[in-house]
């Protein structure tokens, strides 16, 4: 009698065993790519067509070839949160393919990241939306011809 007993308390026992299996077939979702983590400085504002600003006889498409008052920063942490700085800039239209650049205080902002293997995503704040990641380099690409900008390139800060 005992022994039947025992048997309804084994199957519940086998069947608990069974469906608590460590893969049962969940997506966990997407992985996080914690290789953005770092100081990453601004390197490239780049616009079209070239521009020669500081008069030197060599125009470049590269803005901070051009003027010595760009400057700017992303902080990615590990605890996901971000942290941004730029210097903002007034593009204004002269005469045809030439413009005014003028460096105009800086735009900051702060929120959360995500990151999968080709871009981080940016919450919290407006200033940044998301950058593709390529390679030691974290690319906004806006594509737009002057007055606008073509894109922003940051990179990695040595260790």
């Amino acid at each position: 009698m005992k022994s039947i007993k025992l048997i309804p308390a084994f199957i519940f026992l086998l069947v608990c065993c069974i469906s608590c299996s460590i893969d049962d077939g969940v997506d966990e979702g997407p992985s996080v790519n914690f290789a953005v983590i770092g100081l990453w400085d601004l390197a490239e504002v780049n616009v079209n067509p070239p521009q020669d600003l500081d008069m030197d006889g060599n125009a470049s498409t590269n803005l901070m070839d051009e003027l010595d008052c760009i400057s700017g920063s992303l902080l990615i942490d590990g605890n996901f949160i971000w942290t941004f700085e730029q210097t903002e800039l007034t593009i204004t239209t002269i005469t045809g393919d030439q413009f005014s650049v003028v460096c105009n205080g800086t735009v900051s902002g702060t929120g959360n990241w995500l990151s999968s293997q080709t871009e981080v995503t940016f919450t919290g704040n407006d200033v940044l939306t998301s950058l593709t990641i390529s390679g030691e380099q974290l690319i906004d690409d806006i594509g737009m011809d002057l007055p606008e900008i073509e894109s922003f390139v940051y990179e990695r800060r040595p260790q």
